[in-house]
């Protein structure tokens, strides 16, 4: 059946051409809106990240590496400042045919051999991103030779900047620290270009590393105009940088170079604090490492040789070393005697030896020293005066007085390497060893041996609360003082009867009579004090304890002072600790070094001649005894040319493997020192003048 066919009228002919034609203008006004805010997105929106892009594509620019904030003393004097530096490093990324390149440079900048080589094997370990220097210091005559002809070094990358610079050389080593170039690991967590800039570098250790974020600054860029072929149009205005914060330190330079210069030979450190706000003015720890070497890049033939010393040149003593306090100590002691109710007039009689159940505990002196009030006990540091009184009151009367001086004591400073040391009582015990106080516990910390630790800085800061009687707390940040410290809650003439017990080991017939001041009119009050690591045995003692020269160096004992003058108004306090000294040489013992440190305080001139003197038997000033210890390393180790000119900073001085090493053998010992049924007894004896 046939359909009817449909009938298309004008009338419909226009409905469906209008309804045709809305349809596509509405799509087409559809496109323009898109169209239109998608322009509007690009040009508005957009429009900061697109110029930006047209701006890259025109002008290249290049970081500029901040200037450092300069780090500077009490008086304004540079410990770390920047000088003008040339140098040169190869990005190994944009190297090309090494094989070409490293022989021509070496021969633009006249390199040895050996640096040649040490520039390959670094190229070998870097990343990609990372620069490897190969040279710095550079004078202008080769800078520009490979500035000139730099088409044919690609890779190679010219940098005028700024060094980093430490006057005072390994006199500050541990207070500063030092910068290095930035790792890999440390790129890869932050991801910030300037950690890839060719002179860039970074704090690594101390103070640099501490401080880095005030110290660092902004960089600045370097801009050129290019074609879209990276052709050269115009240099346009460089971006300057924004140097970095300077930070000033309590620090008097001047004497920290003159107490490192002092400690001479010996392993150890001094601490010297201002008694009237508690200003640190000098934290030297010897030896010590140069630190423009190690921001340098040290070589791995040097690094050994650090490692290698058994003074372990890479640990801070003042914060990372731990020791018996010995008899330093028995002033304090004196003081919480007092506040236990003993009459500091009350007698023991000392017989050089107390025997206490199967134990003897001894006197340094084996004739000991007859009847001793206090003061005398004090100034002739008698043991068996301190072992009567320790068992009488019980340690639980000491601890908490030895802890308002300072011992064990956390204090707000900027290292990040503090160890605390301990001050101990039955429940530290109980808890540590699960064992109970014993009454030999209480006479081996009475003479600072047993259990007890402090580090030299927490031996200044007692030395420094006795003088004042104020809780002062330490500052080495001269923005960070805290004056005004509370009086400490300790009878004020308890405290007068300890200073003049002080001022008697020096001034009347004490162990310290070498400390004795040579400033007319001036005296110092202080104690010496000596720590024995090794156990001494009956046998030994029979046939005749050993002298600390005829000992190993690891074997003999540590020598401590602490001290402050003048000693009727005080206005320094010091602690000297040397390790493993053994009171062997006398102008290189605690008492001496001690007075030469104090007299640069009240007297410097005097002071410098007094080390002039002596300096030149030791083998010469830092600097010349550091040469001549390289050099006789390198010619015994035969190194060959490469590990003598790579460098590393791959593990910063505080962290190395030969500070734990050290730390873990003292630990050791001092476990000995502490067994069931072990007793000690120093020997300060040969801190007394002739």
């Amino acid at each position: 059946m046939r359909s009817t066919p449909r009938i298309v009228t004008e009338m419909s002919q226009a409905y469906s051409f209008s309804r045709r034609a809305w349809m596509l203008g509405a799509a087409q006004g559809g496109v323009g809106l898109l169209l239109a805010g998608r322009m509007a997105w690009l040009s508005v929106a957009q429009n900061e990240r697109y110029t930006m892009l047209s701006e890259s594509n025109r002008v290249n620019m290049t970081l500029l590496p901040p200037r450092r904030g300069w780090i500077v003393d009490r008086h304004g004097v540079p410990i770390a400042n920047n000088r003008t530096d040339f140098r040169v490093d190869i990005i190994p990324d944009r190297l090309r045919d090494k094989e070409r390149v490293l022989p021509l440079l070496g021969r633009i900048l006249q390199l040895p051999p050996e640096e040649v080589e040490r520039i390959a094997i670094d190229l070998e370990h870097a990343a990609g991103f990372q620069p490897v220097q190969v040279a710095e210091n550079l004078d202008w005559e080769r800078f520009a030779a490979v500035s000139v002809r730099l088409p044919e070094l690609p890779g190679v990358a010219p940098t005028r900047g700024f060094a980093r610079s430490y006057p005072a050389g390994a006199a500050v080593a541990h207070l500063t620290g030092y910068v290095g170039v930035p790792n890999a690991e440390q790129y890869k967590k932050t991801r910030d270009p300037l950690l890839v800039t060719p002179g860039f570098k970074l704090g690594k250790d101390g103070l640099e590393k501490m401080l880095e974020t005030e110290l660092r600054g902004v960089a600045g860029a370097k801009r050129v105009e290019v074609t879209a072929r990276g052709k050269l149009v115009a240099e346009l205005a460089t971006k300057p940088d924004v140097p970095g914060k300077t930070a000033r330190l309590t620090i008097d330079v001047g004497l920290q170079e003159y107490a490192a210069r002092r400690l001479g030979t010996n392993s150890g450190s001094v601490v010297v604090i201002d008694c009237r706000t508690g200003e640190m003015l000098a934290m030297v720890s010897m030896p010590a490492y140069d630190p423009n070497s190690f921001s340098d890049g040290i070589s791995h033939l040097e690094w050994q040789m650090l490692s290698d010393d058994d003074h372990v040149p890479l640990m801070n003593k003042v914060t990372q070393g731990l020791y018996p306090p010995g008899s330093t100590v028995k002033p304090m002691n004196g003081l919480a005697l007092m506040n236990a109710g003993i009459d500091p007039s009350a007698r023991v009689n000392c017989s050089g030896a107390m025997r206490l159940g199967t134990s003897v505990f001894h006197c340094h002196k084996k004739s000991g020293h007859g009847p001793l009030d206090l003061k005398n006990a004090i100034m002739q540091s008698c043991d068996i005066y301190f072992y009567e009184m320790a068992r009488r009151v019980g340690y639980n009367a000491i601890a908490p007085v030895a802890r308002t001086l300072g011992l064990g004591q956390k204090f707000d400073l900027p290292f990040s390497t503090q160890r605390y040391g301990t001050v101990p009582d039955p429940a530290w015990k109980l808890k540590k060893y699960k064992h109970d106080w014993t009454v030999a516990d209480s006479l081996n910390a009475s003479i600072g041996q047993g259990y007890v630790l402090a580090n030299p800085l927490q031996l200044a800061v007692m030395a420094a609360r006795l003088a004042s009687g104020r809780a002062l707390q330490p500052s080495i940040l001269a923005d960070h003082v805290h004056r005004d410290s509370p009086a400490l809650a300790i009878d004020s003439e308890h405290l007068a009867r300890v200073r003049d017990a002080m001022f008697g080991v020096i001034n009347q017939g004490g162990t310290g009579g070498a400390a004795k001041l040579l400033i007319p009119g001036v005296a110092i009050a202080g104690k010496t004090g000596t720590a024995q690591v090794r156990r001494i045995t009956m046998a030994e003692r029979r046939s005749g304890v050993l002298k600390n020269g005829q000992l190993p160096f690891k074997m003999r004992d540590h020598a401590l002072f602490i001290g402050f003058a003048p000693a009727d108004n005080p206005r320094y306090a010091l602690a000297v600790v040397l390790e493993h000294n053994g009171h062997t040489v006398r102008n290189l013992d605690t008492p001496m070094i001690g007075r030469d440190i104090m007299t640069y305080m009240l007297d410097r001139e005097r002071a410098l001649k007094s080390l002039a003197e002596v300096e030149p038997t030791w083998g010469g000033d830092i600097r010349t005894r550091m040469a001549a210890t390289a050099e006789t390393y390198r010619k015994a180790q035969s190194a060959p040319p490469a590990a003598i000119a790579t460098k590393t900073d791959a593990i910063v001085p505080s962290d190395a493997p030969a500070v734990a090493n050290a730390t873990d053998l003292a630990n050791a010992t001092q476990e000995a020192l502490t067994a069931p049924g072990a007793s000690v007894a120093e020997d300060d004896s040969r801190d007394r003048q002739p």
